[in-house]
């Protein structure tokens, strides 16, 4: 009987989290199927009288180049994700199976950047990027984050979880060891990406604040920077195709996610096997 009311208090609670959670999203969505008289009501409605969607959807990918907004936010998360995992694999490699010196040091060295935030670093990063000539480009979006601290020690840790055995075969074999990274341990490391990619995508894609600095052309703007279009300081904000905008930019990375549910879980549950 206790572990019953137990079981009913835990899934109340997670129930009612999950509502927090889900209930900006829902209003979203809402608020991008109402006309613009419904939108400021003086009560809750969840489901306008009148519907709005066409109109909406349509002002999303007119009033602004929206459908350009998210092609650069597929290139620049993509090419990030790319150059991450080529620059995290081998790394994390030889931080979990290669013997060598100050194997423990550089890997300390790779926990104590991930305290530092990202923040702390733009200003020294723009300057770079100016002194280079990079700014307002795809180089500016991408370049800063082609190092993931955070992918090499989840991928490390992965790793640890992989029989050494494995890897002397694959030695034995007369592979190399860049061989052995690509042709043996990143097939069996797809959880451990797929977990990584979507931490990858999602922070890059819904990324404001580097991309808000660094990029003035309007045909390089990524998504959360589109969404600013619909913001008037004369006219006011327009809500209905404000949220029909954010609801289609949400839309990629909740399939993302919904397909790699599983993977996903799985990737973090092994990497923390050691």
């Amino acid at each position: 009987m206790n572990r019953l009311a137990f079981g009913v208090f835990r899934h109340t609670v997670l129930v009612g989290l999950a509502a927090l959670v889900l209930l900006p999203f829902a209003w979203m969505v809402a608020t991008s199927l109402k006309p613009p008289s419904e939108i400021f009501i003086d009560h809750v409605r969840w489901w306008p009288d009148t519907l709005h969607v066409v109109e909406n959807y349509t002002a999303a990918f007119t009033k602004a180049p929206l459908l350009r907004f998210l092609i650069n936010g597929v290139i620049v998360t993509v090419t990030i994700f790319v150059i991450q995992v080529v620059v995290a694999m081998p790394t994390a490699y030889a931080l979990a199976k290669l013997r060598f010196a100050g194997r423990e040091l550089l890997f300390t060295v790779v926990l104590l950047c991930l305290l530092i935030p990202s923040h702390a670093v733009a200003v020294p990063v723009f300057l770079l990027l100016h002194a280079l000539g990079l700014l307002n480009s795809y180089a500016a979006l991408v370049l800063p984050w082609t190092i993931s601290v955070f992918g090499i020690f989840l991928m490390r840790q992965f790793f640890m979880t992989v029989p050494d055995d494995l890897v002397d075969a694959a030695r034995m074999d007369g592979l190399s060891e860049f061989a052995i990274v690509w042709r043996v341990m990143l097939p069996t490391a797809v959880p451990a990406l797929t977990a990584f990619g979507i931490f990858s995508v999602v922070a890059h894609w819904n990324d404001y604040f580097w991309p808000l600095i660094v990029i003035n052309d309007q045909a390089l703007f990524t998504p959360p920077l589109g969404v600013a279009h619909f913001r008037n300081e004369d006219a006011g904000t327009d809500f209905g195709p404000l949220m029909a905008a954010a609801t289609v930019i949400i839309a990629p990375l909740i399939a993302a996610f919904l397909l790699a549910q599983r993977r996903f879980v799985q990737g973090i549950a092994l990497t923390g096997m050691k």
